[in-house]
């Protein structure tokens, strides 16, 4: 089965920043113990600007990923945040 790649931004604003931050390390981890993570990155290149890498096994498994992502506080942490992001089959 084809890996799936995420690539792409997320934007948040000034007074999110640091709530975002704090909560990173956790959604961090979190992510990279999940069935089926092959790769998961999350660095800020500039301030409230963050650039995310993901891959995944297949289909399957980043859906899964997505799903868990909504039950979890970064949701709601990052709710509203702009995010520009390309899906991909490897």
């Amino acid at each position: 089965m084809p890996e799936i790649r995420l690539t792409g931004t997320m934007t948040c604003p000034p007074e999110r920043a640091d709530a975002i931050r704090a909560a990173l390390p956790e959604h961090i981890r979190l992510t990279r113990a999940e069935p089926g993570c092959l790769a998961f990155e999350v660095s800020e290149t500039a301030p409230g600007v963050f650039s995310v890498a993901e891959r995944f096994t297949d289909r399957a498994a980043f859906e899964a990923h997505q799903r868990r992502t909504l039950a979890r506080d970064w949701a709601r942490v990052t709710a509203d945040c702009p995010r520009d992001y390309e899906v991909t089959q490897a």
